[in-house]
Parts: C-alpha cells; structure tokens; sequence
C-alpha cells in the first residue's frame, strides 16, 4: 500500500478510535490520530537521530526520533513500535524495548498521540534508504546544542520528545 492510500485510526481528544480515513486526509484536515516515536541508545548513551528522507510528506530532511511512524488501522502502539524499529534501522527488540511516556495530541506532534520508547543496543543500524536519507549517534548535548541553535532543522514532535525524555531525566548518563 502506498504511503498516501494509509488508512489510519481517527482518534478523539482521549485517544479512543471513532472512525478512519486515508493519511492525506487525516493531515490534511488536522484529525487525531496515533504514532509512536522510539530513541536508540548505544552503549556509551549516545542517540540515534535520523535525517529524514526527502520524500516524506512531513518534514522532508530534518532530523527526527530514531525510527517513527504511524500505527496502521487496528494496530497497538507497542506493535507499531516493533514494527518501525523493524522497517527503518532493521532492528528486533521485542523484550528490550522499554515505554516510557505518551505526548498527548497537539500541534507540536502533528495531532498524533505520540507513545515513546527507547532501546539500549549495541546493534548497529541498518538504515532503510526509503525511509531515512541518513543517521548518525549524536550526544545528549549535541542534541540540545543544535536544538538551540537550529531548531528548524528538526520535526517540531522530536523536540517535544526529546525535551520530555530531558524533563524526566530518561536520558541516559555517557559512559
């Protein structure tokens, strides 16, 4: 199925499904809806950020989570997690994968009730060409560095996550 044919889960203001319609009509209209973000930790703490493909419909080449994306018609966010960490870095993590926290749907996420999670591996990426231009592990500080000095180089969701995991001090210390 083509990325714009997507049929998605409409969501109201408490997350619970009350219809469906295809990924350009849900952007386009501005309607709830579900996704899931995941940070990839190496080792030393470091995080994966990934420089989005020039095709995506949204936020063409910034950077974002490490993999993301929405939960298809039907599909949980823990799944959807699985599944995006699966098709974008070529990862399995199915017991290593930790859930943190849920963004409620705004603005900053694009209406998407966002659940986030994060995995520690040594695993190296695969990066999916179709899905991420490029990917690169970058310290806590160089994330907030770059943040302040340019945030329009990131999807608006990453900040707010990013910025969460922060808050919560989730971040991991480097070893």
């Amino acid at each position: 199925m083509a990325q714009s044919d997507e049929i998605f889960d409409v969501v109201d203001e408490s997350d619970r499904v009350i219809g469906q319609a295809p990924r350009s009509e849900v952007h386009a209209r501005h309607l709830r809806h579900r996704a899931v973000h995941v940070l990839l930790f190496d080792r030393r703490g470091d995080i994966f950020i990934q420089k989005r493909s020039a095709s995506k419909d949204t936020f063409p080449g910034r950077y974002d989570s490490s993999a993301s994306g929405h939960l298809h018609h039907g599909e949980s966010y823990d799944a959807c997690a699985l599944r995006e960490l699966w098709e974008e870095l070529g990862l399995r993590a199915r017991d290593r994968l930790r859930k943190r926290f849920k963004i409620e749907a705004c603005e900053q996420t694009g209406c998407e009730f966002v659940w986030t999670y994060s995995l520690e591996s040594s695993e190296a990426p695969q990066v999916n060409a179709q899905e991420i231009e490029s990917g690169a592990f970058w310290s806590s500080e160089q994330v907030r560095a770059r943040l302040a000095a340019h945030p329009e180089e990131f999807a608006p969701s990453f900040a707010a996550i990013f910025g969460e995991f922060d808050r919560r001090r989730l971040l991991p210390d480097r070893r």
